[in-house]
């Protein structure tokens, strides 16, 4: 009997490693799905911290050259500006679409479909235009875009050519 528990144990110890194995590739695809998760959450923080910002403002958006300054106060935290994702020296790892800055939020012709902040490996203060975007994205084949009217997609790479930069 003695035996059979230290067979019976052994034979377990060797399959715990192979469990582990068999799923590690299932938690860091959960891993990268709660950073995307994050992501959005954070762009969708910096659309409403615009739009606030345009509320006080007569309803200008910020600058483009200190929009992350410009905003802070309205959003809860600076890990707001950074993706779980990118590189861990940058303050910011979003960009304002600087085709809209200081611009009236009523001139916008199309608030549901022009961009206002998009993922880069920029850093604070950030803007700019399609040419700054990530390629490939950090998130597995799609780009967290937030748009002039507050709401966040994750837009897929072959979907990025077709996004509205101009207000």
């Amino acid at each position: 009997l003695a035996i059979a528990g230290i067979a019976v144990s052994a034979l377990f110890l060797l399959m715990v490693p192979i469990y582990a194995a068999l799923m590690l590739p299932a938690l860091a695809k959960a891993k990268e799905k709660a950073q995307t998760i994050n992501c959005v959450n954070n762009v969708k923080q910096l659309c409403l911290a615009a739009i606030m910002y345009a509320n006080d403002h007569n309803d200008t958006l910020p600058p483009g050259a200190t929009w992350c300054d410009a905003i802070q106060t309205q959003v809860g935290s600076v890990k707001v500006f950074q993706c779980p994702a990118g590189a861990e020296g940058n303050r910011s790892h979003y960009a304002f679409n600087a085709r809209l800055a200081g611009l009236d939020l009523k001139k916008i012709t199309s608030p549901g479909t022009t961009v206002l902040f998009f993922e880069t490996d920029g850093g604070w203060n950030l803007s700019g235009g399609p040419e700054l975007m990530l390629k490939p994205s950090r998130h597995g084949g799609v780009s967290v875009v937030g748009f002039a009217d507050g709401h966040v997609e994750q837009v897929s790479d072959s979907r990025l050519n077709n996004l509205r930069w101009d207000p």
